[in-house]
Protein backbone atom coordinates (compact mmCIF):
# COMPACT_ATOMS: atom_id res chain seq x y z
CA UNK A 1 0.00 0.00 0.00
CA UNK A 2 1.44 3.53 -1.11
CA UNK A 3 2.05 5.55 1.66
CA UNK A 4 0.65 8.74 2.36
CA UNK A 5 2.58 10.51 4.27
CA UNK A 6 4.45 12.07 1.95
CA UNK A 7 1.85 13.43 -0.16
CA UNK A 8 2.23 17.66 -0.74
CA UNK A 9 0.47 19.97 1.02
CA UNK A 10 -0.11 23.05 -0.10
CA UNK A 11 -1.49 24.56 2.75
CA UNK A 12 1.88 24.15 4.69
CA UNK A 13 3.74 27.07 3.75
CA UNK A 14 7.13 28.55 5.40
CA UNK A 15 5.42 31.29 6.59
CA UNK A 16 3.32 29.87 9.22
CA UNK A 17 3.66 29.54 12.81
CA UNK A 18 2.53 26.69 13.92
CA UNK A 19 3.25 27.78 17.39
CA UNK A 20 1.36 30.57 17.52
CA UNK A 21 -1.74 30.79 19.78
CA UNK A 22 -4.94 32.06 18.01
CA UNK A 23 -7.29 33.69 20.33
CA UNK A 24 -10.87 31.63 20.39
CA UNK A 25 -13.61 33.61 19.46
CA UNK A 26 -17.06 32.81 19.51
CA UNK A 27 -17.65 32.26 15.84
CA UNK A 28 -15.19 29.09 16.17
CA UNK A 29 -18.22 27.91 17.90
CA UNK A 30 -19.30 26.32 14.76
CA UNK A 31 -22.18 24.67 16.34
CA UNK A 32 -23.10 27.65 18.65
CA UNK A 33 -24.57 25.53 20.85
CA UNK A 34 -24.14 25.78 24.47
CA UNK A 35 -22.26 23.13 26.45
CA UNK A 36 -24.20 19.92 27.54
CA UNK A 37 -23.51 19.85 31.30
CA UNK A 38 -22.25 22.72 33.80
CA UNK A 39 -19.09 22.60 34.87
CA UNK A 40 -17.54 24.29 38.12
CA UNK A 41 -14.73 24.38 40.24
CA UNK A 42 -14.26 24.95 43.89
CA UNK A 43 -10.95 25.66 46.28
CA UNK A 44 -10.71 27.38 49.56
CA UNK A 45 -8.92 30.07 51.04
CA UNK A 46 -6.98 30.36 53.80
CA UNK A 47 -8.55 33.04 57.02
CA UNK A 48 -5.72 35.45 56.13
CA UNK A 49 -6.86 36.01 52.99
CA UNK A 50 -10.68 36.83 53.51
CA UNK A 51 -10.25 40.94 54.19
CA UNK A 52 -8.20 40.67 50.52
CA UNK A 53 -11.19 38.48 48.76
CA UNK A 54 -14.05 40.63 49.91
CA UNK A 55 -12.11 43.59 48.77
CA UNK A 56 -11.11 42.49 45.03
CA UNK A 57 -14.04 40.29 43.95
CA UNK A 58 -15.85 42.44 41.61
CA UNK A 59 -12.78 43.24 40.32
CA UNK A 60 -12.96 39.27 39.92
CA UNK A 61 -16.63 39.04 38.91
CA UNK A 62 -16.65 41.71 36.13
CA UNK A 63 -13.08 39.77 34.58
CA UNK A 64 -14.62 36.52 34.73
CA UNK A 65 -18.15 38.01 32.93
CA UNK A 66 -16.25 38.97 29.82
CA UNK A 67 -15.90 35.08 29.26
CA UNK A 68 -19.13 34.28 30.57
CA UNK A 69 -17.68 32.58 33.50
CA UNK A 70 -19.87 33.13 37.02
CA UNK A 71 -18.30 33.43 40.25
CA UNK A 72 -19.05 33.17 44.04
CA UNK A 73 -17.49 33.74 47.19
CA UNK A 74 -18.42 32.00 50.14
CA UNK A 75 -17.07 34.03 53.42
CA UNK A 76 -18.66 31.01 56.08
CA UNK A 77 -16.90 27.89 54.52
CA UNK A 78 -13.86 30.10 53.35
CA UNK A 79 -14.20 28.84 49.27
CA UNK A 80 -14.40 30.16 46.24
CA UNK A 81 -16.47 28.90 43.25
CA UNK A 82 -16.31 29.11 39.84
CA UNK A 83 -18.98 27.72 37.20
CA UNK A 84 -19.88 28.24 33.16
CA UNK A 85 -23.11 29.53 32.20
CA UNK A 86 -25.01 29.12 28.92
CA UNK A 87 -23.51 31.74 27.03
CA UNK A 88 -19.60 30.37 27.89
CA UNK A 89 -18.27 29.57 24.57
CA UNK A 90 -14.46 28.78 24.96
CA UNK A 91 -14.45 25.44 26.81
CA UNK A 92 -10.58 26.37 28.23
CA UNK A 93 -11.90 28.96 29.75
CA UNK A 94 -13.77 27.76 33.15
CA UNK A 95 -9.90 25.72 33.36
CA UNK A 96 -8.24 29.39 33.14
CA UNK A 97 -11.07 30.41 35.60
CA UNK A 98 -10.03 27.90 37.98
CA UNK A 99 -6.46 28.65 37.95
CA UNK A 100 -7.32 32.51 38.99
CA UNK A 101 -8.96 31.67 42.26
CA UNK A 102 -6.05 28.96 43.26
CA UNK A 103 -3.85 31.84 42.79
CA UNK A 104 -5.76 34.04 44.68
CA UNK A 105 -6.03 31.70 47.09
CA UNK A 106 -1.79 30.99 46.91
CA UNK A 107 -1.43 35.01 47.95
CA UNK A 108 -0.96 36.02 44.24
CA UNK A 109 -2.29 39.82 43.73
CA UNK A 110 -5.40 40.33 41.41
CA UNK A 111 -3.05 42.43 38.88
CA UNK A 112 -1.03 39.63 38.48
CA UNK A 113 -3.71 36.74 38.94
CA UNK A 114 -6.05 38.18 36.36
CA UNK A 115 -2.88 37.65 33.36
CA UNK A 116 -3.58 34.17 33.78
CA UNK A 117 -6.74 34.38 31.55
CA UNK A 118 -4.80 35.34 28.44
CA UNK A 119 -3.95 32.31 26.35
CA UNK A 120 -0.42 32.71 26.51
CA UNK A 121 0.11 32.37 30.31
CA UNK A 122 -0.09 29.63 32.25
CA UNK A 123 0.32 29.01 36.17
CA UNK A 124 1.92 25.95 38.39
CA UNK A 125 1.71 25.53 41.92
CA UNK A 126 4.85 23.64 43.24
CA UNK A 127 4.29 22.11 46.66
CA UNK A 128 7.67 22.38 48.55
CA UNK A 129 6.69 21.51 52.02
CA UNK A 130 7.01 17.74 51.83
CA UNK A 131 10.61 17.73 50.67
CA UNK A 132 12.12 18.41 53.95
CA UNK A 133 11.31 16.98 57.40
CA UNK A 134 13.01 19.69 59.48
CA UNK A 135 11.76 22.88 59.85
CA UNK A 136 14.83 24.74 60.34
CA UNK A 137 16.19 23.14 57.17
CA UNK A 138 13.06 23.52 55.03
CA UNK A 139 13.12 27.64 56.25
CA UNK A 140 16.97 27.81 55.24
CA UNK A 141 16.39 26.13 51.77
CA UNK A 142 13.51 28.29 50.99
CA UNK A 143 15.84 31.27 51.70
CA UNK A 144 17.95 30.26 49.43
CA UNK A 145 15.43 30.28 46.73
CA UNK A 146 14.64 33.96 47.70
CA UNK A 147 18.08 34.99 47.77
CA UNK A 148 19.55 38.11 49.53
CA UNK A 149 17.26 40.81 49.10
CA UNK A 150 15.19 38.77 47.15
CA UNK A 151 18.26 38.74 44.28
CA UNK A 152 18.01 35.10 43.59
CA UNK A 153 14.24 35.53 42.68
CA UNK A 154 14.61 38.16 40.48
CA UNK A 155 16.95 36.44 39.02
CA UNK A 156 14.38 33.28 37.80
CA UNK A 157 11.98 35.65 36.84
CA UNK A 158 14.33 37.57 34.34
CA UNK A 159 15.63 34.68 33.13
CA UNK A 160 12.62 32.19 32.79
CA UNK A 161 10.05 35.51 31.98
CA UNK A 162 7.64 34.49 34.69
CA UNK A 163 6.14 35.68 37.93
CA UNK A 164 7.19 33.82 40.70
CA UNK A 165 5.95 34.46 44.71
CA UNK A 166 7.27 32.19 47.53
CA UNK A 167 4.22 31.59 49.86
CA UNK A 168 4.18 29.15 52.61
CA UNK A 169 4.71 25.68 51.77
CA UNK A 170 3.90 26.38 47.93
CA UNK A 171 5.54 28.39 45.32
CA UNK A 172 3.20 29.97 42.50
CA UNK A 173 4.29 30.87 39.13
CA UNK A 174 3.04 32.33 36.07
CA UNK A 175 4.08 32.44 32.75
CA UNK A 176 4.96 30.83 29.35
CA UNK A 177 4.98 26.69 29.69
CA UNK A 178 8.92 26.64 28.45
CA UNK A 179 9.95 28.83 31.64
CA UNK A 180 7.19 27.29 34.04
CA UNK A 181 9.51 24.29 33.48
CA UNK A 182 12.15 25.48 34.27
CA UNK A 183 10.95 27.21 37.69
CA UNK A 184 9.67 23.78 38.77
CA UNK A 185 13.40 21.97 38.18
CA UNK A 186 14.84 24.79 40.05
CA UNK A 187 12.82 25.02 43.12
CA UNK A 188 12.81 21.23 43.40
CA UNK A 189 15.80 20.75 43.44
CA UNK A 190 16.84 23.73 45.67
CA UNK A 191 14.70 22.07 48.13
CA UNK A 192 17.22 19.32 47.57
CA UNK A 193 19.65 21.33 48.32
CA UNK A 194 21.19 22.37 45.22
CA UNK A 195 21.87 25.92 45.32
CA UNK A 196 19.60 27.80 42.50
CA UNK A 197 23.43 29.74 41.20
CA UNK A 198 23.95 26.36 39.46
CA UNK A 199 20.86 26.85 37.31
CA UNK A 200 21.18 30.60 36.76
CA UNK A 201 24.86 30.20 35.41
CA UNK A 202 23.43 27.14 33.23
CA UNK A 203 20.11 29.33 31.67
CA UNK A 204 22.31 32.57 31.49
CA UNK A 205 24.76 30.61 28.91
CA UNK A 206 21.91 29.10 27.65
CA UNK A 207 20.25 32.44 26.72
CA UNK A 208 23.72 34.01 25.16
CA UNK A 209 24.07 30.58 23.27
CA UNK A 210 20.41 31.39 21.76
CA UNK A 211 21.21 34.30 20.01
CA UNK A 212 23.68 32.89 17.97
CA UNK A 213 21.93 31.29 14.85
CA UNK A 214 25.09 28.90 14.14
CA UNK A 215 24.34 27.38 16.93
CA UNK A 216 20.81 26.68 16.88
CA UNK A 217 21.05 22.65 15.70
CA UNK A 218 23.89 21.88 18.22
CA UNK A 219 24.60 20.23 20.82
CA UNK A 220 24.96 22.34 23.80
CA UNK A 221 26.31 20.27 26.63
CA UNK A 222 29.72 21.22 25.84
CA UNK A 223 29.22 24.78 26.73
CA UNK A 224 27.53 24.02 30.07
CA UNK A 225 29.13 24.12 33.44
CA UNK A 226 29.26 20.70 35.29
CA UNK A 227 29.04 20.77 38.94
CA UNK A 228 30.08 17.96 41.82
CA UNK A 229 27.33 17.46 44.37
CA UNK A 230 28.05 18.59 47.75
CA UNK A 231 26.27 17.44 50.67
CA UNK A 232 25.32 19.65 53.63
CA UNK A 233 22.52 21.41 55.51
Amino acid sequence: MPSTHNRDKPWDTPDIDKWALEEFKPEHNTSGLHFAEESSFMTLFPKYREQYLRGIWSDVTKALEKHFIKCELNLVEGSMTVKTTTKTFDPAMIIKARDLIKLLARSVPFPQAVKILQDDVACDVIKIGNFVANKDRFIKRRQRLVGPNGNTLKALELLTKCYILVQGNTVSAMGPFKGLKEVRRVVEDCMKNIHPIYYIKELMIKQELSKNPDLANEDWSRFLPSFKKRYCC
